[in-house]
């Protein structure tokens, strides 16, 4: 039994890499196909050689000769398939480029194959029994040996043509030398065919772990990569090739239309080129909303806000917005709203306008002649109230073959016909889309050459009369207010805490508290003091504000709201913040509407720091509560304004106050004038009394900037030379917040780009760029000191 191990173990190492290989997809190549074949011989060899071990322990019959031989004779067979098959692989590998080579090595190795085998068969097997076992010799042995010799001998020479570029695929071939000399030697000492099969199923096992055969399931999934690259990379070309006609045609338009101003001669023939210079950035503005909706969309960055809003009335006048455009065109405008729409509704009203107002607008635009119908409707279900909106058109309707290709981006439909139509096919992929992320659906019908009619179909919730509005409306947001509210600001910029003290001050909070760093917000919160609002600058020296928030949240029972302030208003900050732990965030500069937003979110949601009800301030001092009540007017004494008139002694005009009216007067002009420098000094001071709220706080926050401009760029300068990016981005990340709030936009815009680069830890650009910096704020300073001076 002991010369059946290594038959049966080649047959179970055969098997095994069969299962593997065979179960596992792989690419269709000669080298494969070839690999293939010869492990099938090889477990076939294995078996066979077995059979041959269990007949030679018994008494060797007449008939068990016979069968030795027959068996034998395959099992030469399999051996010159093999040797046949690592040849092949060999030319395969070795003359990878050249495909006629590789055809005509195949017909020379199949004659000899065929002639050797034929002469094999044809002669004489001789079976000898040595020590106890049966071996074969005769001529038969001598030609299979001799084909097989052949064959290594052959792959062996043909690998040494490309010793230089050999790569890991030759070295079983290189390992069947060392196997000759190990066969020699075993065969000297036990002259059986025990050892063949086992080194051939090493010599697999080697093909298997060298061969290039990559895994497919990788294989397809680089493809599905690939492929997804290549049409990504094919929507930017066609984005390109879309944007670069749609937006040029706008510019060229307002360039040109804005040179005609300059020309113009009469204020009428100014005030005609003004109007078209309107439509081209009307035009403009679409254009790049819609490029802005799309991309934020498909980024998973656009967000479904619902709240109450007044759904008969937003309707309505979304028909009424859309009639001057169809009035001009000379279409017939008809709306209706059916009566019984609910009073309010429940979604996001925002993006219902924006839904239809695209539909209306294109039924509009498409349409030379005849009418625009806009329909709606609803069908109520308990608190459901669906929506149904319609927008019939006598255009010029979609062919049935377009339909699909409706709401593909960047798609317009007969694009000959639409020349002189504005417009980048975003409009309805838009739509599309927002109406389903809303949980709705539109559906299109449409005859060719006689119009089109679009359907939106949306679920809103009723909300009752008696139930609480979540969201602030526009024409209320002036009702929110900070009475009675503790608010800290954190922020390593004075200015910055000096202008968001101004902006809260119009809130009237009960108190406001600075600090510059989050090392004193943490001592206050330690100290036990009770804040209602902690407003922090997210990116500080020593210690960010993401840094001091996870600190905040270490201490017991703090829970109060933390709002991140950054300059960087980009897609995903938000997100950013809130997996930080923020609350919110809000950009900076500080604008009122979104101040506004956040202050109603945060004051509806957020828990109060005391379980004591805050007393309202009195604006009269500590008077009866009384005082306060319908009707209790009585109990004071409220002065007339004929008393008024009494108590104070009003003086008669006279000249001196005619001169201080006319000195008021000019120093109004004089101040106008001022600030007409600063714009004619490409300084948006528009930009900054929207942020800052009125000219004396403007002014003020202009002091402070200037004054300290100087110690800020030494600083800077410093922090370059030592080539500290960390530090060296807070600072100038500071400039340009600061800058933004007086309308200084090219010196943010250029503090902004050194900000990214010092965060990238780009030393050398920073060091290049510096003079330029330099220059712009020595500019500003320039212009700000004059400016400054002349307010006087």
């Amino acid at each position: 039994m002991g010369t059946l191990q290594l038959p049966l173990c080649a047959i179970i190492f055969s098997a095994l890499l069969c299962c593997v290989y065979f179960s596992k997809k792989r690419l269709n190549t000669l080298e494969n196909k070839t690999y293939s074949i010869m492990l099938v011989c090889s477990l076939i060899d294995s078996i066979l050689v077995t059979i041959l071990r269990v007949f030679s322990i018994g008494e060797i019959t007449p008939l068990i000769e016979v069968f030795v031989n027959i068996l034998n004779k395959l099992d030469f067979i399999c051996l010159i398939l093999i040797t046949t098959c690592l040849l092949y692989y060999t030319i395969v590998i070795t003359f990878t480029e050249q495909k006629a080579r590789q055809t005509k090595t195949v017909l020379p190795i199949q004659i000899i194959n065929v002639v050797g085998i034929l002469i094999m068969l044809l002669l004489d097997l001789n079976i000898v029994e040595t020590n106890g076992s049966l071996s074969v010799t005769g001529p038969a042995t001598y030609v299979t040996y001799f084909i097989c010799i052949l064959h290594i001998v052959s792959a062996i020479i043909i690998a040494f043509t490309r010793i230089r570029n050999l790569d890991k695929r030759y070295i079983p071939i290189f390992a069947i030398i060392f196997a000759f000399g190990f066969l020699s030697i075993v065969y000297q000492m036990a002259p059986y065919l025990i050892i063949i099969s086992i080194t051939i199923t090493f010599i697999n096992y080697l093909m298997y772990f060298t061969m290039e055969n990559p895994d497919l399931k990788m294989i397809h999934a680089l493809n599905v990569a690939k492929d997804q690259a290549e049409k990504a990379n094919q929507a930017k070309t066609d984005f390109l090739s879309s944007m670069s006609h749609e937006i040029r045609t706008p510019l060229n338009a307002i360039v040109g239309f804005s040179s005609c101003i300059e020309d113009a001669k009469t204020l009428d023939e100014a005030k005609e080129n003004a109007k078209d210079v309107v439509t081209a950035s009307n035009t403009l503005l679409e254009i790049v909303n819609g490029i802005l909706d799309i991309s934020k969309i498909e980024a998973g960055k656009m967000e479904i806000t619902n709240a109450n809003y007044q759904a008969y009335d937003t309707f309505k006048e979304l028909g009424k917005l859309m009639i001057p455009r169809a009035t001009e065109r000379g279409l017939d405008l008809q709306i209706h709203i059916a009566e019984d729409i609910p009073k309010t509704l429940y979604g996001d009203a925002a993006n219902v306008k924006k839904v239809i107002t695209n539909i209306l607008s294109n039924a509009v635009k498409y349409t030379k002649k005849g009418y625009v119908k806009y329909d709606v409707s609803c069908v109520k279900n308990g608190d459901i109230c669906r929506i149904i909106v319609s927008v019939e058109d006598t255009g010029r309707g979609i062919k049935p073959e377009n339909i699909d290709k409706l709401f593909n981006k960047f798609e317009r439909l007969d694009e000959d016909r639409n020349t002189t139509v504005e417009g980048t096919g975003l409009g309805l992929a838009i739509t599309k889309q927002l109406v389903e992320m809303m949980g709705g659906k539109i559906i299109v019908q449409s005859v060719y050459g006689s119009g089109s009619k679009f359907t939106i179909i949306l679920n809103q919730k009723i909300v009752s009369e008696g139930e609480k509005v979540t969201v602030i409306n526009e024409n209320e947001s002036g009702t929110v207010s900070l009475l009675g509210k503790r608010v800290l600001v954190v922020d390593d910029n004075m200015l910055n805490l000096k202008v968001a003290g101004k902006i809260l001050e119009k809130y009237n909070p009960k108190e406001l508290v600075n600090v510059s760093s989050g090392f004193e917000c943490i001592d206050k919160i330690k100290s036990g003091e009770q804040f209602d609002l902690i407003l922090m600058d997210d990116m500080m020296p020593k210690m960010s504000g993401t840094e001091t928030l996870a600190k905040l949240k270490e201490i017991p029972g703090f829970q109060t709201p933390v709002v991140a302030l950054t300059a960087n208003a980009i897609n995903g900050m938000r997100e950013k913040y809130l997996s930080a732990g923020f609350n919110d965030y809000l950009a900076k500069p500080i604008e009122k509407e979104p101040l506004e937003k956040l202050l109603a979110t945060i004051f509806k949601s957020a828990p109060a720091p005391s379980s004591k009800p805050q007393e309202q301030d009195s604006l009269f001092g500590d008077l009866p509560a009384s005082i306060y009540e319908v009707g209790s007017n009585d109990k004071l004494d409220i002065a007339q304004p004929a008393d008024l008139r009494d108590d104070y002694d009003i003086p008669p005009v006279t000249e001196n106050t005619k001169d201080l009216t006319n000195e008021l007067i000019a120093a109004e002009e004089k101040k106008q004038n001022s600030t007409k420098q600063l714009m004619d000094a490409r300084i948006d001071v528009a930009k900054g009394l929207e942020l800052l709220g009125d000219i004396d706080t403007y002014n003020d926050t202009a002091k402070d900037y200037v004054s300290g401009l100087e110690s800020r760029m030494n600083k800077m300068r410093e922090l370059k030379d030592q080539k500290d990016m960390a530090n060296y981005a807070v600072e100038v990340h500071s400039l340009k917040s600061d800058s933004k709030y007086l309308g200084c936009k090219e010196l943010a815009d250029i503090a902004f780009e050194e900000e990214v680069k010092s965060k990238s830890g780009d030393a050398e650009f920073i060091t290049s760029d510096f003079a330029r910096l330099e220059r712009e704020v020595n500019r500003v300073r320039e212009i700000l000191q004059k400016y400054l001076e002349t307010i006087q």
